[in-house]
């Protein structure tokens, strides 16, 4: 589990900055209609978040020698 975790620090990192940052978006922009499909509920937001956080920080994750990288 250790390993996991040290592992995929970047990522983990991305998906909790991301759910926070999308939390705070809906917190303070959100959507006053109620039409948005991403900002109109808090769970929505926060869920993107996470997911672009993921994606984003795990581009800059450190591969490790395999077979292309000999």
């Amino acid at each position: 589990m250790k390993n996991f975790l040290f592992q995929n620090k970047l990522l983990i990192i991305g998906i909790v900055l991301g759910a926070v940052g999308g939390f705070i978006y809906w917190k303070l922009v959100g959507c006053n209609s109620g039409t948005c499909m991403i900002t109109s509920k808090w769970h929505n937001s926060t869920a993107y978040g996470a997911v672009m956080g993921g994606l984003f920080l795990s581009i800059f994750k450190n591969k490790k020698d395999g077979p292309d990288n000999k």
